[in-house]
């Protein structure tokens, strides 16, 4: 496969993001010459005008579409209209000019929280329609669901070969650590140093601890999206998960140990939980042969040595 992507002129929207940056050293790995990753301030991917021009400046062959506006359960109540427009305007414009251009192929990236509220676990594919998403996240996970609409029909009227990914929340090193916009990794292990730096003796976290997660480190999430660039070419949907799921509370427990931290933990039941979450990723594993490979607690420790290293220690 190393010949396929090597030849190939690739655009990688928000290819300097967590994901992003990931997916680029994947593709300079295989041999990938020309990755043009488009910055913001000279594409606004939300207007139609910059994504012709993203286009004409570029020519892709191939276009990974990770570039998306994304957080927490609190930055999507906060910000739903922004989250819906942001996110379905990237999406749909960069599938119809990518059409009208004649690219080969559009990897289209969506998220978990496309899935209805009460999904039976773990996540099938075919469950994506059967009901409204959860409440907290829904806008946003509708407007990246419209992108498998949108890919579905290309696919069917025009021939357009676009496919549909699913990852799983992401952790690693390079997350977001905002807590207005991180997800419970980065906000958990942000406020665990924090309160070492204090000096306080508890953390106080959201939710009753309860709801499971689960969570795929995301260079194994790098690693599927190529792998379904290279070789996936149908209609469905696929899931990119790691196949576990984990409580909010063992998660919690985890990070204090593993960051050193000997104070309590203390549950605020006033905020949302968000729902329990886990994926089928057996269509992943039997269409382009992807199963994640780094475990759980080794994936958390390189998390918590990075934000150590690289946040924590510079502030």
């Amino acid at each position: 496969m190393k010949g396929w992507v090597a030849s190939k002129r690739i655009v990688v929207t928000g290819g300097a993001g967590f994901l992003g940056s990931h997916v680029v050293t994947k593709l300079e790995e295989r041999g990938c010459k020309s990755i043009f990753v488009p910055r913001s301030k000279d594409y606004n991917l939300t207007e139609m005008e910059a994504v012709k021009r993203l286009y004409r400046d570029i020519k892709p062959n191939i276009v990974i579409h990770l570039a998306a506006r994304v957080g927490g359960i609190g930055a999507n109540m906060n910000n739903p209209g922004s989250f819906f427009y942001d996110n379905l305007m990237m999406g749909v414009q960069l599938i119809e000019q990518g059409r009208l251009s004649g690219i080969e192929k559009f990897v289209a990236i969506g998220t978990i929280c496309a899935y209805p509220k009460f999904t039976p676990v773990p996540f099938k594919e075919e469950n994506l329609w059967d009901g409204y998403p959860e409440e907290t996240n829904a806008p946003y996970g509708l407007a990246k669901k419209m992108l498998l609409v949108q890919s579905q029909a290309y696919r069917q009227q025009y021939g357009f070969n676009a496919i549909y990914l699913l990852p799983v929340n992401l952790y690693g090193p390079g997350d977001n650590f905002d807590p207005e916009y991180s997800h419970v990794i980065p906000a958990l292990i942000k406020k665990v140093f924090d309160a070492k730096e204090r000096g306080e003796k508890k953390i106080i976290a959201w939710g009753s601890g309860k709801p499971t997660r689960e969570f795929l480190y995301v260079e194994d999430a790098a690693e599927g999206i190529l792998l379904a660039t290279e070789k996936y070419n149908k209609p469905e949907p696929v899931n990119l998960g790691a196949g576990f799921e984990i409580s909010i509370k063992d998660l919690a427990e985890l990070i204090r140990e593993l960051a050193g931290f000997d104070g309590k933990l203390e549950w605020d039941i006033s905020k949302p939980d968000g729902p329990r979450r886990r994926l089928d990723t057996s269509r992943a594993q039997k269409e382009f042969g992807f199963t994640a490979k780094t475990d759980f607690r080794e994936g958390l420790k390189r998390t918590i040595e990075w934000y150590s290293g690289h946040v924590y220690q510079r502030r």
